[in-house]
């Protein structure tokens, strides 16, 4: 565990998934969390974090809409006492083919995945300016890093969530900000048993590391971002997939030929 004591920490998209295991992480570390949903309250989180012995703040915005971004994070701020970390996690998948991608998908897309970063960050970082320091951890993904069929738009944003912390980074390195990306792989939340013929079984048989990822997988690798330990990383993008990301993309079995 990583020594989070005393730090206020913003989790957008924290009602499940993801976002509710690394919610639950950075309050077991000591932090105290504001719990950002869209729409269904995110009960268990907020009572996992409190479990924790931790303060728990739930806030509802729709990130995709830059009032809504800055009213979130100035609501989280207010409760907590200010902002020391946020985690920018919140944001949507729609598996399409490229030629059925319709201007409305792509903007539904695009204003959650990287706008809700983009205006999420520029309204916490004058907080952080005024704690003296912080932590931003941009959640963005395998698909960022190599491509899979039906996820072009979805990539897209991930990929730009790289590019935008790694600039980001830059700017605001003499700040005393840090600003670091996760790249989850195949990890296990709830929509994906809605994939027709999905499984644990059949996912384990993808990922190298032979097992499915699991919220908790991600929440202590932001976590360690979040806290001093990482004091000289930043711009960096983390991948926590279990070796997806690794493995050469003309793999085969054992004794198969390729093709």
């Amino acid at each position: 565990m990583y020594d989070l004591a005393g730090k206020r920490a913003l989790v957008t998209g924290a009602g499940m998934g993801i976002g509710q295991g690394i919610a639950v992480e950075l309050a077991r570390c000591g932090a105290d969390v504001a719990v950002h949903y869209a729409h269904t309250p995110p009960d268990e989180t907020v009572r996992e974090v409190e479990r924790a012995g931790r303060r728990a703040h739930p806030v509802q915005g729709d990130l995709s809409r830059v009032p809504e971004c800055e009213r979130v994070v100035e609501e989280a701020a207010s409760s907590l006492g200010g902002l020391d970390v946020l985690v920018n996690n919140a944001g949507i998948t729609r598996a399409l083919d490229f030629l059925d991608t319709d201007e409305e998908t792509y903007d539904a897309i695009f204003d959650l995945n990287m706008k809700g970063y983009f205006f999420c960050a520029r309204r916490a970082v004058p907080y952080m300016l005024e704690a003296g320091s912080g932590s931003i951890v941009n959640i963005t993904s395998v698909h960022g890093f190599a491509g899979f069929p039906h996820h072009t738009a979805y990539a897209a944003t991930k990929g730009a969530i790289i590019a935008f912390t790694r600039q980001l980074a830059i700017e605001l390195a003499g700040r005393g900000i840090r600003v670091n990306a996760i790249g989850p792989g195949l990890i296990e939340v709830p929509r994906y048993y809605d994939i027709p013929g999905y499984s644990p079984e059949q996912g384990r048989e993808l990922v190298p590391w032979g097992r499915v990822g699991k919220p908790k997988d991600v929440g202590p690798a932001a976590a360690f971002l979040a806290s001093d330990a990482a004091d000289f990383i930043t711009g960096q993008i983390l991948y926590v997939d279990g070796g997806t990301t690794a493995r050469m993309g003309l793999w085969w079995e054992q004794g198969e030929q390729p093709q």
